[in-house]
């Protein structure tokens, strides 16, 4: 089956080919939604009309570095301070954040980025981090899973074959809980921990737990307050993993009471991944590193160089731009267009001021406010390059090839790659690449 066509005009990284539409648009947009339901998921007006493509170079990339910078990442959180009450105090991680860690401080600490996924942005010299996400609540496994299902069904041939090559994000999952379970030497019991008043429709959970059920494990949805049944039971029925499918953030926004999940934590159930997390995903680590530790070595480095944008902590001091000393506030009120303003615990695109999209007084407001509180960061600007992909919009019949500027969001699982989630504006738009109320869409990557 011939499924490609060239792409001549794109950026090299993205390769020469992609995957032409194999359906009507309508078949596609069906399938598509079908899919998705009921997890959630916002309408999309523009949806792929095909997964997005890259060479296996390109696509092999994604994950050496994202596996590289994790372990980077790791070490910065966990120096920042020999303990955990230090760590909190070093990030002014707020003052619901400081529960929810387990006893065990080396269990805490050794699985506390089980699941992860960087944000990637393509720009002039090749894929560039602009944050990475460490907890088990983030966006992509699910959403990737139902894509890529639908992809299958329409590229695959009778035995099976496809013409391109990519990692199931669910099968990833089972896989890891399956290693954990033997690495500690517990029953493959897992609690999918949640709450269905998250913002999220009746299968996204179930969906997941299902599969997990069909792969070996035993699987089951808990709400928080359903939570006591995964320890109070005879010990064969109890859960002794789980998958932390919830932020302390969210529930504190919903008024849910962690109290029962401290609970589960504190009689054996280990939700992954661990609190600790939260000092991995603060954006004042991709800062730490991108300034440099007494512990890097040269070639880690020049590794960070390469593939994080220049990144400070802001505050009143002064750094280093380049060969050169440089007052960090004065510098970012200067060159506002060149840079973003982001607060260290946001989630979602939200506290994120773009400074070529606000104005200078706006700016300089944003800029005095975050260096006194000194839990944001100042990062470069990634101007991102485009590749080409076929799109299906509401209003028009027929597929047509669009350019984009895709925010990829390679999933890892216990260190693993588990498939990449991307996110783009169908319009050709760029700026914040958030699912919620930016109306973006979504897709699923593969390699050929």
């Amino acid at each position: 089956m011939d499924v490609f066509a060239d792409s001549h005009t794109q950026d090299p990284w993205f390769g020469t080919r992609h995957l032409r539409p194999v359906a009507p648009p309508e078949q596609i947009r069906q399938m598509l939604r079908h899919e998705i339901r009921d997890v959630g998921w916002p309408h999309q007006p523009i949806l792929p009309a095909a997964p997005l493509a890259l060479p296996r170079a390109s696509y092999a990339e994604l994950f050496r570095a994202s596996l590289a910078l994790l372990d980077l990442i790791r070490r910065a959180a966990l120096e920042s301070a020999p303990t955990t009450r230090g760590r909190l105090e070093a990030y002014r991680v707020p003052e619901f954040e400081h529960q929810l860690f387990v006893d065990d401080m080396f269990v805490e600490e050794r699985y506390a980025d089980c699941v992860a996924r960087p944000d990637i942005v393509i720009g002039p010299h090749g894929p560039q981090f602009v944050e990475f996400n460490v907890n088990a609540a983030l966006g992509g496994a699910v959403e990737s899973f139902c894509r890529y299902e639908v992809w299958r069904r329409l590229y695959g041939e009778a035995d099976g074959r496809l013409p391109y090559r990519h990692e199931n994000p669910l099968a990833a999952r089972a896989e890891m809980f399956h290693r954990l379970a033997a690495e500690l030497g517990v029953a493959p019991r897992v609690a999918n921990v949640g709450s269905m008043a998250d913002a999220v429709g009746p299968r996204y959970f179930h969906l997941e737990t299902d599969y997990l059920n069909s792969r070996g494990l035993t699987a089951r949805f808990f709400e928080p307050d359903d939570l006591h049944e995964a320890w109070d039971a005879p010990p064969h029925l109890r859960y002794p993993l789980g998958l932390r499918n919830f932020t302390v953030t969210d529930f504190e926004e919903l008024g849910i009471d962690l109290a029962p999940v401290q609970a589960a934590l504190d009689h054996g159930c280990l939700l992954l991944g661990t609190q600790t997390g939260v000092f991995m995903t603060s954006k004042l680590t991709l800062g730490m590193l991108s300034e440099g530790r007494p512990w890097m070595s040269g070639a880690e480095k020049a590794f960070v160089d390469r593939y994080l944008p220049w990144t400070r902590v802001l505050s009143h001091r002064w750094t280093t731009r380049g060969e050169r000393k440089v007052d960090l506030v004065r510098y970012a009120v200067d060159h506002r267009e060149s840079l973003v303003l982001k607060e260290g615990g946001g989630m979602g695109g939200m506290q994120v001021v773009i400074g070529g999209q606000t104005g200078q007084a706006e700016w300089e407001t944003a800029v005095g406010q975050a260096s006194e509180e000194g839990t944001s960061i100042v990062q470069d600007f990634v101007t991102p390059r485009t590749c080409s992909l076929p799109v299906v919009a509401d209003d028009v019949a027929e597929p047509y090839l669009t350019a984009i500027a895709p925010v990829f969001g390679p999933l890892l699982f216990g260190g693993r790659p588990a498939g990449v989630f991307v996110r783009f504006f169908g319009d050709g738009r760029t700026g914040l690449v958030s699912i919620v109320g930016s109306q973006c869409s979504d897709n699923a990557v593969v390699w050929i």
